[in-house]
């Protein structure tokens, strides 16, 4: 695998790491669940513009990957999709950006 792959592998991690930290305080410090952390996003409405964006691209994403999937006969990406929606996007995207430089041979 090229180098590239990995730097997109070290980005999901990051993307799964890094916002579940500030989560999970969140949770902790205000002993609330995932129901009121969502809540909290929608607090203001400067968060809501974030939250309601990030969701949109989510949705194009998930659809991408989909179509992708049945149009090339590749199902591997698929795999993002839950990382995506259980996680978010800083995970799921470069995962998927991952799983899809795995799938291409061409480039090595």
């Amino acid at each position: 695998m090229r180098r590239i792959s990995w730097v997109f592998l070290g980005l999901a991690v990051w993307g799964a790491v890094h916002p579940m930290y500030y989560f999970t305080s969140w949770m902790a410090q205000n002993e609330g669940g995932l129901g009121d952390l969502i809540s909290a996003f929608f607090l203001t409405e400067a968060s809501a513009g974030l939250a309601w964006d990030l969701t949109v691209a989510a949705v194009a994403l998930v659809v991408w990957i989909v179509f992708e999937a049945f149009q090339r006969r590749n199902f591997s990406g698929l795999v993002s999709i839950p990382l995506i929606l259980c996680i978010g996007l800083g995970c799921g995207l470069p995962f998927y950006f991952f799983m899809r430089l795995r799938m291409r041979k061409d480039i090595e």
